[in-house]
């Protein structure tokens, strides 16, 4: 009993090694600094934080979720400059959390770890790094994201291409746009932003769509400076947006997770939104959703529909059979010649941690564990790999509201994993058959979602959803409020 007294009045230090420096990496780090159990560092293998919004600086990248609510509940901004901000915005509110929340000494920039090994021994993470160095970690969370790996289709001849090629995610700025001809492949959300955004400076822009997506109009304004005084005076009336788009989100929830109702409402909002700005019949066709709403991203754009209905700008809806030294050949024979190649094609979401070797218990590798799809308890912890909880893991993705939501959700419960560590005892190791039932339940409900109606970045090659959860995110919230100690094979 004295040495169980002696353990709670004087718990141990934590060591914490958190892997990426985006909003979920800062996020974590921010609630380990809050409970104060535990030595945290930040490993980022770039030269600066910020992860999807140091790497995408392509013209007219933006949020596309509201500003009120793209921000940590514990760090609201008063002063966004508009409901959706522009990437450098956000990237310099992330800048600015990670130094007023005193984080800025944890950052160990230009380090790239390549392996993670537990070792049994010790109880602890054994990392190594790009360079050779090694680090060790009684706890190591990953914070790298489903969105930090490009996808570049393998298209025939591709090399062969003599101009500029680039993806979104890896814009070069160094790239003469202004008179140029602009060849755009893909039509998802960075894309929806780009095209409008260059339009304007290209002489001629190619855009090579294999499925349109669904959109929705959208609510931006610039915020005033009268308003942007008062958020500042008084904090607490920046709650007041952040509970009313929440709200808004909970309809668009509703929509994705089956309800026909809400379903049918945005379908005619999108419906209006495509007869108001593309007054073409062809083109109007051309841009209609052929696949359920909801299976891919909704975006939300005013400028989208325009820009493709203008003269300088093209939509090709054939096929692509190869590149060639001055453009792309589509099925129909046509070479569209182009100076600029342009990858919209996303990222490969469903590899978690590529390409992070990941060694558990026993010798078990994390890739090899995922050889299937991927799998974590509450997306965080998996059979096998003690001390390690996911940021943003498989099945944590919200397809209608903001990912920070999700995000603070997983750092206090892992906040309160490292407490319960802290207090002393074994590791700290998810059941198998927590984590076999609960990728059970997840794995049932999303086979009857509108997920499985096309092909997306939600979905591996074999068809399992390892991206999605599949209710509202309040669900996910209360679901993971409280740590229990016997998911871990620990009295309460």
């Amino acid at each position: 009993m004295a040495d169980s007294a002696a353990t709670t009045r004087h718990p141990r230090r934590v060591r914490v090694a958190i892997i990426g420096s985006g909003f979920g990496g800062v996020a974590v780090a921010a609630a380990l600094r809050r409970a104060g159990d535990a030595d945290v560092v930040l490993l980022e293998r770039a030269d600066r934080i910020g992860g999807v919004w140091r790497d995408n600086t392509y013209p007219g990248c933006a949020c596309d979720i509201p500003a009120p609510l793209y921000s940590y509940s514990f760090a609201l901004n008063p002063d966004w400059s508009r409901r959706f901000p522009p990437h450098s915005e956000i990237l310099d509110y992330l800048h600015r959390c990670v130094t007023e929340l005193g984080l800025t000494d944890s950052v160990r920039l230009r380090t790239e770890v390549t392996d993670a090994s537990w070792d049994e021994t010790a109880a602890c993470w054994r990392l190594r790094t790009a360079d050779g160095a090694e680090l060790t970690a009684d706890v190591l969370v990953p914070a790298v994201g489903q969105l930090s790996q490009p996808v570049v289709p393998a298209l025939p001849g591709a090399q062969r291409f003599t101009g500029a090629a680039m993806h979104t995610a890896r814009w070069d700025p160094a790239v003469r746009l202004d008179g140029a001809r602009v060849a755009v492949i893909g039509t998802g959300a960075s894309a929806v932003q780009l095209v409008p955004a260059i339009a304007d400076r290209a002489a001629r822009v190619t855009v090579f769509q294999r499925t349109p997506p669904w959109t929705l109009p959208k609510p931006d304004r610039r915020h005033g400076r009268l308003g942007r005084v008062l958020y500042r005076r008084v904090p607490a009336l920046m709650r007041v947006p952040r509970a009313a788009f929440w709200s808004v989100t909970v309809l668009t929830g509703l929509a994705v997770t089956g309800n026909r109702a809400a379903a049918a409402v945005l379908r005619g909002v999108s419906r209006a939104q495509r007869w108001w700005q593309v007054r073409d019949p062809e083109l109007r066709a051309r841009v209609t959703p052929v696949e359920p709403m909801g299976c891919k991203r909704v975006l939300f754009t005013n400028d989208w529909l325009p820009a493709l209905g203008r003269e300088d700008v093209e939509l090709v809806t054939e096929a692509i059979v190869e590149v060639t030294e001055d453009g792309i050949r589509t099925a129909d024979g046509r070479i569209h010649t182009c100076d600029v190649l342009v990858y919209g094609t996303g990222f490969a979401a469903t590899d978690f941690l590529v390409p992070i070797r990941v060694t558990g218990r026993a010798g078990r590798q994390l890739g090899e564990e995922w050889r299937d799809g991927a799998y974590a308890y509450l997306g965080m912890a998996v059979p096998g790999f003690p001390n390690l909880f996911l940021m943003y893991g498989p099945n944590t993705n919200t397809g209608n509201t903001s990912v920070l939501y999700f995000l603070e959700a997983q750092a206090r419960h892992i906040a309160q994993a490292v407490r319960l560590l802290a207090a002393g005892g074994e590791p700290l190791e998810v059941r198998p058959d927590v984590a076999a039932g609960y990728d059970a339940e997840l794995q049932r409900r999303l086979a009857g979602s509108v997920w499985t109606a096309c092909r997306s970045w939600y979905r591996t090659a074999t068809g399992r959803i390892v991206t999605n959860w599949p209710g509202m995110a309040a669900e996910y919230r209360r679901r993971t409020a409280r740590l229990d100690p016997a998911d871990y094979g620990r009295r309460g």
